[in-house]
């Protein structure tokens, strides 16, 4: 994979029995709504587990209101997961900003979670998880 000179100046950290990743598919169907709308709707969602920090659930993008969403110019990086790039959700006003965030080409270690979307949950109304039908929790 080739990398651009500013991300060989960042160390890539592989996830370990120190800071150890876990992905695995999330049985649930994944609601996402803000401002009585929904912005994603899948059965498809991932739910990655890092270290001692709270699960987090990846919607794939083929499942979520791409045009209810607007990109940003905010990026962060993870030296376990690269470079991160977000998008606000105008319908949410001020709360929704940079209320989304997506690895466009994650690390090897975490490359699940390509062309999937992560919400904080603080900055939409819900993120509901529903059984799968026929099952009860």
């Amino acid at each position: 994979m080739d990398r651009n000179s500013a991300d060989t100046a960042r160390p890539v950290r592989i996830p370990g029995k120190d800071h150890p990743i876990t992905i695995e598919r999330n049985p649930s169907r994944v609601v996402v709504t803000v401002a009585g709308k929904v912005v994603a709707d899948t059965r498809n969602a991932l739910t990655l587990r890092e270290a001692s920090y709270p699960a987090v659930i990846y919607v794939p993008r083929e499942d979520a209101e791409m045009g209810m969403l607007e990109r940003t110019e905010h990026t962060t990086h993870c030296p376990y997961k690269g470079d991160c790039a977000y998008f606000s959700i105008p319908a949410g006003g001020e709360r929704s900003v940079n209320a989304v965030w997506t690895y466009e080409n994650p690390y090897e270690a975490v490359a699940l979670i390509r062309n999937h979307l992560a919400f904080y949950p603080d900055r939409v109304d819900t993120i509901e998880e529903m059984p799968p039908e026929g099952r009860s929790r």
